[in-house]
């Protein structure tokens, strides 16, 4: 059987060559000066004459002759001017180089610092940026500027290289090209000037340029390169199922604490999962009997945890009753081979008292192989723990040493009626009290001050510390050590609860914002609930950006607070890269505001802003963990809001479509019986050769008369009911009497009324009446309408006025069949009619339109069944004018 590519190989290269992301090719070289830039640019030259397209983003000649030659004949970008403190610095213009798109841009100085304003705080995170924009980058980078060897470098040269970048970007990169030159010409070329002028060449070979030191980085370069050559040899093999001696997987765990060394032990693991092809993580333990509460320490971890990430691994912290079982048990659930530690810090004294951690992983490890990672030997003497820490402010000692002073003289009180052995409970008990209400230090001071002051005023002979009784001696033994340990035991205890506190914080706050966002019924309720919560919990402005037609906009914001156009970039660049950007990060770290895409399994719906008021007040560690659940869970209420107005949407545009076809069917069967009388009168009239008598002709005219102004009233509902819609209806309120509307109605009706007996009852002196007499008279033509189509013929149709409460009321009754009552209500929706038997013409529009009109006039219209049969329409107006 032949060999199957590996699925995973083959998916990561097939996402690689469609992603549309530039190529990184990186000049690598071991120290300035090996000709890292002047290879760059004639790799450029050999492009351009292929008739590619170079740019010239950044580089930096450092006054050499033959690199400044090699400069020429290329397009150089103008380079950004960044103001800080009073000097202008040139910097690299990240967005002229994506605007100008060509196909390779070079960058010299990879690992480069930028200067503090610029968008990101580091060069690399811009040559990354380009890449996102699809254009090719070629790049410089010296091997000590590489982060898992930065602690090695500082070994080998004694310097600390500040400026590093993480291992994954020479990991993603296309190409390396190593520049290599051989460490004596290197510094012959130092000593004639051409890497530095002759003041800096004397230092630089004093401190960093000595010969032991460039072949090491050297040796550390090439070394690099060859484990580069050789994952992209693996990894040809496996996309094309290629067999060969694949070794078993690695899985490696490094184990991290708050010491210093901590970093130390990221880089030492990342080099040895490099070597091994391993998958590795970055775990810190948390005792639940002993959390971490120190902030410095807390701050510590988290930085160790993100360098991890940067470094490839996968970080993580996990909670457990003892460090080495929890370790063992992520090990064994991972398929963990081997784990990584730091060798003890602490004196073999104290791990001979406390147990050491590292001999107990290995004696339990059982076939997982343990690595113990020593430290310098002068930084061993300068981390030594400290297990006991003074508490400031020194009042808290003070009141430590009052509670002693109180215990004593209530000793000296009762002193010859007890046995001494029984006054030590006095200073057991401010030894308590110290620890629960001011901490391990004073604690620790109270029990020593306990003792002494047992010692020298209550044991004979009294204010002198000779002891006349030996067996005091136990009890002072005794002493000292209970209240060491009931001291550190209650201070544990208080540690372990304010944990527990704060813990409980953050999961009430959590469970609040979940709580609030299930009840929430539109996005701007979801909206303001998130800012709220979010705002309480962290005490700082909330601002939401949600897209609109293609552009973020500001949605909503904390109260007396409102995003400024910075910000909004800093958020819309956050929501173009799906990356978060602003106040503690590497995008934008100058910005008051951080940014956080809020991301779905459907993709990013908006962007979390916070803002902080303080800005020297940066999130924790811990908090940046809560925010980011916050976010999680913002990101879904947001989407779930999102999917229920699009689903409304969807049904009113159902409903709208129902609608329409309604009116549709309605509308084409109202002006088509109009339209067939009045073409078949005219026809008939037009046919005529003097068949037809003169009463029959004028009956002819006033049919279709007559089904012509029905078709002027249903189109005139129609173009009403557009504009009510549209709030297009403007009102022309003048002062009118009731009866003149009520006449002018009638009149309009015309025939159609002359079958029914009309009673009007309007009282004499009646008040005139603020409003639209056109629209009014309408609203009357249509309800009285109504009333003519339901009734039996020669039944009397009432209209009657009357005043009540500033507001005037006139009822339209009938005697016809009556509206049910589940009914009485909607009647007067658009095209809502009365299920009956008998069949009566109308579009439904009639009475939807008269209580567009009422409304718009601030009055009323309703409708109720009429005691012994019929229907009562009952018009509100009010007196007073609305305008």
């Amino acid at each position: 059987m032949e060999p199957r590519p590996d699925p995973d190989e083959l998916l990561k290269h097939a996402q690689s060559e469609q992603s549309g992301r530039g190529k990184l090719k990186i000049f690598l070289g071991y120290a300035a000066g090996v000709g890292k830039t002047y290879a760059m640019l004639e790799a450029a030259h050999q492009r351009k004459t292929q008739g590619i397209d170079v740019i010239v983003g950044y580089v930096e000649t450092h006054k050499r002759a033959e690199t400044e030659e090699l400069v020429e004949g290329l397009d150089v970008l103008p380079r950004k001017q960044v103001e800080y403190r009073g000097v202008t610095l040139p910097e690299m213009d990240v967005d002229e180089v994506i605007k100008r798109h060509p196909k390779i841009v070079l960058v010299d100085e990879f690992a480069h610092t930028n200067a503090p304003g610029s968008r990101h705080p580091k060069r690399y995170l811009d040559v990354e940026e380009i890449l996102d924009a699809g254009i090719d980058v070629y790049t410089t980078l010296n091997i000590q500027h590489l982060e898992s060897l930065n602690d090695v470098v500082a070994q080998v040269t004694g310097v600390i290289v500040k400026e590093t970048v993480p291992d994954r970007v020479l990991d993603e990169a296309s190409e390396i090209e190593v520049i290599d030159l051989p460490p004596d010409e290197l510094l012959t070329r130092l000593n004639e000037g051409k890497v530095y002028i002759p003041e800096q060449a004397s230092r630089a070979i004093d401190k960093f340029f000595r010969k032991g030191n460039l072949t090491a980085l050297r040796e550390m370069s090439l070394r690099r390169a060859a484990e580069r050559v050789d994952n992209q040899m693996r990894s040809y093999m496996q996309t094309r199922a290629i067999s060969g001696p694949w070794a078993a997987g690695e899985r490696l765990v490094v184990c991290i604490s708050p010491s210093p060394l901590a970093e130390k032990l990221i880089r030492t693991t990342r080099r040895l999962a490099d070597e091994l092809n391993a998958e590795w993580y970055a775990i810190y333990v948390e005792i639940a009997s002993k959390p971490e509460i120190k902030p410095a320490n807390r701050e510590r971890i988290g930085r160790t945890l993100q360098l991890a990430e940067e470094l490839g691994a996968k970080s993580l912290t996990i909670a457990g009753s003892s460090i080495q079982e929890a370790v063992l048990d992520f090990a064994h659930k991972n398929n963990i081979t081997k784990v990584v530690v730091g060798k003890p810090l602490k004196p073999r004294w104290q791990e001979i008292w406390s147990g050491s951690i590292v001999e107990q992983l290995i004696y339990a490890s059982g076939d997982i192989d343990v690595y113990v990672i020593s430290a310098r030997a002068e930084l061993n003497k300068s981390i030594v723990p400290i297990e006991w820490q003074f508490h400031r402010p020194f009042g808290r000692y003070f009141l430590g040493f009052l509670l002693v002073a109180i215990s004593t003289s209530l000793g000296l009180l009762v002193r010859g009626n007890l046995e001494p052995t029984n006054l030590v409970m006095l200073y057991l008990a401010s030894t308590v009290i110290s620890a629960i209400f001011l901490g391990r230090g004073p604690s620790l001071f109270t029990a020593i001050a306990g003792v002494l002051a047992f010692d020298f005023f209550l044991i004979p002979p009294y204010l002198t510390f000779a002891v006349s009784d030996t067996q005091y001696i136990i009890t002072f033994i005794a002493m000292f050590i209970v209240s060491l340990v009931v001291s550190s035991l209650t201070v544990r205890v208080r540690e372990q609860a304010e944990a527990a506190i704060q813990r409980e914080k953050q999961t009430a706050a959590l469970y609040d914002l979940s709580k609030d966002l299930t009840s929430a019924a539109d996005l701007l309720q979801v909206a303001n609930i998130i800012i709220s919560q979010i705002g309480r919990a962290f005490g700082r402005d909330v601002a939401i950006f949600l897209p609109d037609n293609q552009q973020l906009q500001t949605f909503a914001s904390s109260p007396n607070y409102r995003p400024d156009e910075n910000e909004l970039a800093v958020a819309t660049w956050s929501y173009e890269h799906n990356q978060p950007a602003g106040r503690g990060t590497d995008t934008l770290p100058a910005a008051a505001l951080r940014c956080l895409p809020l991301k779905t399994s459907n993709g990013i719906v908006g962007v979390l802003g916070i803002h902080s008021k303080d800005l020297t007040n940066f999130l924790s560690p811990e908090q940046r963990l809560t925010l980011a659940a916050f976010a999680n869970q913002s990101a879904l209420a947001l989407e779930r809001a999102n999917l229920s107005e699009q689903a409304r949407q969807a049904e009113l545009l159902r409903a709208t479509e129902s609608l329409q076809t309604a009116l549709l069917n309605s509308i084409s069967h109202d002006l088509r019986t109009p339209l067939v009388s009045i073409t078949g009168a005219l026809s008939s009239l037009d046919e005529d050769n003097g068949i037809l008598d003169e009463t029959t002709r004028r009956a002819l005219i006033e049919n279709a008369r007559g089904e012509a102004d029905r078709l002027n009233r249903l189109v005139g509902n129609l173009l009403n009911m557009t504009r009510i819609e549209s709030g297009a209806i403007k009102l022309r309120l003048e002062s009118e009497d009731i009866q003149d509307v009520i006449g002018t109605a009638l009149e309009q009706l015309g025939s159609r009324v002359a079958n029914h007996k009309i009673q009007i009852n309007v009282p004499s002196g009646f008040p005139l009446v603020p409003m639209d007499f056109t629209l009014v008279a309408q609203v009357l033509v249509n309800v009285l309408d109504n009333a003519v189509k339901y009734s039996p013929a020669d039944s009397i149709i009432e209209a009657s006025a009357d005043l009540s409460d500033e507001k005037i009321r006139i009822k339209i009754a009938d005697r016809g069949a009556g509206i049910p009552s589940e009914d009485l209500a909607r009647v007067f929706d658009k095209f809502y009619r009365v299920q009956r038997p008998e069949n009566v013409s109308g579009t439904g529009l009639g009475l939807s339109i008269s209580k567009g009109i009422i409304e718009a006039h601030g009055g009323t219209i309703y409708a109720n069944t009429r005691e012994g049969g019929g229907t009562i329409i009952t018009i509100e107006l009010p007196l007073k004018n609305i305008g």
